[in-house]
């Protein structure tokens, strides 16, 4: 008698929005609430359901799909899901992997500027990115979409890991030009500084949920 074949577990279906403008530049990033009494049940629940998803499924069309989830349905969608769960947390970190690729798809040219500018400070998180040479805005692309999607094929603590080490370099090269413009743009330079220190806990977060997703910990 032959076995019933294996299926692959449905990919969650959010309801279909008009997907909202995003300017990345103007997003600050990514500071998740800490109050438990705002973890929503479906949050960690979704968050769940799609890794799980991307893991199992060997259809690159299912991975496709869930890398361009906050394309498709409206990065406010997402944020309504994830963005107010613990920074380290799944949905939280799965929230920051989508936002750090919306900012970069939504604004490459600046992020390849800063990313350009970090990296000649931070040799080893620029390798542990792993954006390709010369790092400009089609690579950068290129690579956060790499990332999300190696978080699908069962690397996720990899693709925080990577994330991470972006933000790191991107925080530095803020950190950079923020000093550079200083003087002739004080106000200007304020925003990157303040953008910087918020990307360095974002990298913080990332790096800690790396962890403990290997121990298991990571819900």
């Amino acid at each position: 008698m032959k076995g019933h074949p294996a299926t692959t577990p449905p990919v969650t279906t959010f309801r279909h929005h008009k997907p909202k403008p995003f300017a990345p530049m103007d997003f600050d990033p990514f500071e998740g609430g800490v109050d438990p009494a705002r973890i929503s049940e479906a949050a960690h629940l979704t968050a769940q359901a799609l890794v799980r998803a991307g893991k199992v499924s060997a259809d690159p069309q299912v991975r496709e799909r869930l890398v361009t989830l906050a394309e498709d349905e409206g990065l406010e969608i997402v944020a309504e899901l994830w963005s107010k769960t613990p920074a380290r947390s799944l949905p939280g970190a799965l929230w920051r992997l989508y936002a750090i690729r919306a900012a970069t798809l939504g604004n490459a040219e600046a992020m390849a500027s800063f990313f350009a500018a970090g990296a000649r400070k931070a040799e080893v998180a620029r390798a542990i990115a792993g954006a390709a040479e010369p790092p400009g805005a089609d690579e950068l692309r290129e690579m956060t979409t790499s990332i999300l999607t190696g978080a699908f094929e069962g690397d996720f603590d990899v693709a925080l890991e990577r994330t991470a080490a972006y933000c790191r370099v991107i925080a530095l090269g803020q950190a950079e030009q923020a000093d550079a413009a200083e003087l002739s743009h004080e106000s200007r330079a304020s925003v990157m500084t303040r953008r910087a220190h918020s990307l360095l806990k974002t990298a913080e977060d990332l790096e800690a949920s790396a962890e403990l997703w290997r121990r298991g910990e990571l819900d």
